[in-house]
């Protein structure tokens, strides 16, 4: 049941490139070319014959066509802005100044766009987001700028990040968790609460008040799911499902380091997967819920592994257990919080959600090393909120930001799903 982790240093013996299976992509033909450029032989390619073909008949014709970009040029707009006497009173009236030309001179939206999104979404360092600015869209930009600019972006989020959290806390099923940032020598933590539909993290500490500070967690009364962190357990007033891929990977820890006195884990592993699978085949078979006998069978196997694990670990002389021992206990005490998932079919086995979403932290740091200040922490969590939310609703990055820069944030559907 519990499958050997892979050996480092060793690949997963995949062969590199496209899987068998995964879809594939290939440029189509577009009906309406910008440009048609017709290339017509001149003379006929019959070495014998030789002759000129301007007044030939066409026989064929292919099309093969070449996507190009333009080469990069800043576009600038003057804006003179005039004032005009009044000739009855004499009053001088001036025009209302557009938005967004705030001075003599500024960048417009879409440079600002293309700042937030180079360093937002595709994590460059500050410096490089400058020299890429110049290369591909020929706009020398200083790094000052860049900073300015995706701090102007995350404080302008606050009408999205006070909707999301309020979206968040009423959901039906919620993913938790937590990883470790580097800021300024130390570590901090970004939190992350979301669904399939939505994503909120925010900065701070590891305590029981930073889980609490995204706004999302206190007094929500939905389903949480999450890892065994303690700092979760002071949220009384919601029901807790833990994530089972987490326990599987203790009771894989446990086993292997003594397979022949273990063997209870292995046990619990294979009710867990037994489990699992039964809830999927009920929620594919249209299923609302696994029957009595079913989730009586699951019990009976999840008690039948607790007992041989207490068996295999007694504790010792002063009445201490290991790690096993602990372990074992703690599948005893929190049976149903493990077991969440096959009493309520809306809870998924695993926390992958909140794992998959909380990535783009790791990415950051191996891209662009370390945050220098918690506040830039902060913002990095504020934008990336917005980004992947809108990404969950298939909106285009650089729109939301050009969004964010004239009207206001985009918004999620207050009828977002769980």
């Amino acid at each position: 049941m519990l499958r050997p982790r892979p050996q480092p240093g060793k690949g997963s013996g995949r062969r590199r490139g496209k899987q068998p299976g995964a879809p594939g992509s290939t440029l189509e033909l577009v009906a309406d070319p910008d440009h048609v450029v017709e290339h017509r032989p001149g003379r006929c390619a019959n070495p014998v014959c030789g002759e000129r073909l301007e007044g030939g008949r066409e026989y064929g014709r292919q099309r093969r066509q070449v996507v190009e970009v333009p080469v990069p040029q800043p576009v600038v707009t003057e804006h003179q802005l005039i004032s005009v006497r009044c000739a009855g009173c004499g009053q001088v009236t001036e025009p209302p100044v557009p938005d967004g030309v705030s001075g003599r001179m500024q960048y417009g939206t879409n440079v600002k766009a293309a700042a937030v999104y180079a360093r937002a979404a595709q994590f460059l360092p500050y410096g490089r987001v400058a020299g890429l600015m110049a290369d591909l869209l020929g706009v020398r930009v200083s790094v000052g700028f860049v900073h300015q600019v995706v701090t102007e972006a995350a404080r302008r989020l606050g009408p999205f990040t006070s909707h999301l959290a309020a979206l968040l806390h009423v959901q039906d099923v919620l993913h938790a968790d937590e990883t470790p940032a580097r800021v300024g020598g130390g570590f901090k933590y970004v939190h992350v609460a979301c669904t399939p539909a939505l994503t909120l993290f925010h900065a701070g500490g590891r305590s029981a008040a930073d889980v609490d500070a995204g706004g999302v967690l206190p007094g929500f009364t939905g389903t949480l799911v999450r890892d065994g962190y303690a700092a979760y357990q002071h949220l009384k007033s919601a029901e807790h499902a833990w994530c089972g891929a987490h326990l599987i990977r203790d009771l894989r820890g446990v086993h292997e380091t003594d397979p022949a006195g273990q063997g209870w884990a292995e046990v619990m592993a294979g009710t867990l997967l037994m489990a699992k699978k039964m809830t999927e085949q009920a929620v594919a078979a249209g299923r609302d819920a696994l029957t009595a006998e079913e989730v009586s069978h699951i019990r009976a196997c999840y008690a039948g592994a607790v007992a041989h694990g207490r068996e295999q670990n007694p504790p010792d002389r002063e009445g201490k257990l290991s790690r096993a021992g602990t372990l074992v206990e703690r599948f005893a005490t929190h049976r149903d919080m493990i077991l969440r998932f096959t009493v309520d079919l809306a809870v998924p086995f695993t926390n992958n959600q909140a794992e998959r979403d909380l990535r783009p932290v790791k990415l950051q740091q191996k891209i662009s090393a370390t945050w220098r200040t918690l506040q830039g922490l902060a913002d990095f969590a504020a934008l990336r909120s917005y980004l992947s939310t809108a990404a969950k609703h298939g909106q285009d990055a650089l729109d939301v930001l050009k969004q964010l820069f004239t009207t206001g944030p985009w918004l999620p559907p207050a009828t977002a799903p769980s």
